[in-house]
């Protein structure tokens, strides 16, 4: 297996490799987040507690890169990780027929682990389509090729006006050690005037006989701004 360091390595010169020659016309954003529980692909990664998130994107053309971090709590003992850091690039784009498309890779780092080797890569491609009915749908494949896991995922949306939506997801986790599960969720998000966006997001999986409460249903509350 890849140490951690050398996939951090990577990550960075890749990022920094495709964004160096195009930095000043680039565009940056960001944005911090407040949520009730860090629910990630079903399953609480906060210990089913609050946490804080933020990340800064920077984007030129098709390219894109970013960084994204956010406090957890896995309840691992002496190991006791709470900060999980995540580095991603790729690139995205439209066809002429109006097929959006994404591919490229996400970095996951816990960077405060003692002796445990969270860290892993992962590549991912999506295609997403949206219907002159204002209906969207989407799907994406995530593999992890040290692992040899694979995450797919599939997702549908509508936007009721210009500031409230609503989204469904299905997606399932396989895994090669085993520990396979389904997720779902059903959300939805409102912007408020003032520039934060409300998120409202109703999660559950198959998969709490394996991973216990961490997996059973909740809702979750997510107030978003971008920066």
């Amino acid at each position: 297996m890849v140490s951690k360091v050398t996939r951090a390595g990577v990550a960075l010169i890749a990022l920094a490799a495709a964004a160096g020659g195009a930095y000043a016309e680039g565009e940056w954003s960001g944005n911090v987040a407040l949520t009730t529980d860090y629910v990630w692909r079903g399953v609480s990664q906060s210990n089913e507690d609050f946490a804080i998130q933020g990340g800064f994107d920077y984007s030129n053309g098709m390219f894109y890169a970013g960084t994204w971090a956010s406090n957890i709590d896995f309840g691992d003992g002496a190991e006791d990780a709470n900060l999980e850091l995540d580095l991603y690039g790729g690139l995205a784009g439209e066809t002429e027929s109006g097929i959006s498309w994404d591919v490229g890779f996400i970095y996951y780092a816990y960077p405060d682990t003692d002796t445990a080797d969270y860290d892993f890569v992962e590549l991912q491609g999506a295609l997403g389509y949206t219907f002159t009915s204002g209906v969207s749908v989407g799907g994406a494949v995530y593999w992890d090729p040290d692992n040899e896991n694979i995450y797919v995922e599939g997702s549908a949306g509508y936007s009721f006006t210009d500031s409230f939506s609503m989204d469904a997801t299905v997606g399932n986790y396989s895994f090669d050690a085993g520990g396979d599960y389904t997720n779902w969720s059903l959300g939805g998000t409102y912007s408020l005037p003032i520039g934060i966006d409300v998120d409202l997001r109703y999660w559950d999986t198959d998969g709490d006989d394996i991973y216990g409460s961490i997996a059973e249903e909740r809702v979750v509350l997510t107030l978003a701004k971008s920066l």
